[in-house]
């Protein structure tokens, strides 16, 4: 009988952990921030410890389940994209039958979270699933699919009201509109990183339809994003504390859309910079709330 093959054993799954981007994720936190922005908002302080586990594994497995989707329905265009050439379904590193079977496996996972919310926070649930398996056809066609990402990485903030208030507040409706430009910005950066391959091949994106006006788009969806974030104000303690956090993400938003402008700009070091002005307001409405703690 042959010993057990530790080094056989951790490059599988090293393989497995880059096909849903574990090694790099920043796409987890920029789900995860919106979620705890509403879970703790919703609660008026810190959720049901319950409730908050099943949202955080939630977003990991519904992100992971998300870059299955986006790699194999993609497979035929990373190929040709100089950022995407070495994906693992690319390069044959795993098997499509592999992602086949991981992505059934995650969501599973998922669907098994679900039958301890209720009915409204579970047709959430379905609808975000939807957006999660066609995003990716979006790119054919769809001169901002960006939109639809957008829409797609807020449904964490209507589930959250849903599941602990039971009714979608306005607060939560801003903070999803909130959360849309947000991720239409951050996307847009993103693109900007493939948009001469997307050009060749025939993909869409917002960096594309934009044209020469794509930083003028990426400052106005920022500022809207940040001034719908002043929202919250009106359902803290004091509101003093996140005010200053809030005001501190803007300082921190405007350091990187002023890099957006440097000739030598690195593209994905803005895009995944960006998920600190999520965690920046999420402490400061960790902190406010924490004042009734």
């Amino acid at each position: 009988m042959g010993g057990f093959d530790l080094d056989s054993f951790l490059n599988t799954y090293r393989r497995y952990f880059k096909l849903i981007r574990l090694d790099k994720p920043v796409g987890i936190l920029l789900l995860m921030w919106p979620t705890l922005w509403a879970l703790f908002i919703a609660s008026q302080g810190f959720p049901d410890v319950g409730i908050l586990i099943i949202f955080v594994l939630g977003v990991i497995f519904m992100r992971s389940a998300g870059c299955i989707v986006n790699d194999i329905i993609d497979m035929n265009f990373d190929k040709d994209v100089s950022r995407t050439k070495d994906r693992m379904l690319v390069n044959k590193r795993v098997s499509l039958q592999e992602a086949v079977i991981l992505l059934v496996g995650f969501l599973a996972v998922s669907a098994s979270l679900l039958f301890s919310l209720n009915s409204q926070t579970v047709g959430l649930a379905l609808g975000a699933l939807v957006l999660t398996l066609t995003y990716p056809f979006f790119k054919r066609f769809f001169l901002f699919p960006q939109a639809i990402l957008g829409i797609a990485f807020g449904f964490g903030i209507l589930m959250a009201f849903s599941e602990i208030t039971g009714v979608i507040e306005p607060v939560a409706w801003t903070l999803f509109i909130a959360n849309f430009f947000w991720a239409v910005a951050y996307d847009t950066v993103y693109a900007l990183s493939d948009i001469e391959d997307d050009k060749r091949i025939g993909l869409k994106s917002s960096a594309i339809t934009l044209g020469k006006n794509v930083r003028l788009g990426i400052y106005t969806f920022q500022s809207i994003f940040l001034l719908l974030m002043i929202a919250p104000v009106v359902v803290m303690k004091t509101g003093i504390v996140y005010g200053f956090f809030w005001f501190l993400a803007a300082l921190y938003s405007y350091y990187l859309l002023k890099n957006l402008s440097l000739p030598a700009v690195s593209y994905q070091s803005l895009f995944q910079k960006n998920q600190r002005v999520g965690a920046i307001l999420f402490l400061g409405i960790f902190l406010d709330f924490g004042i009734q703690f």
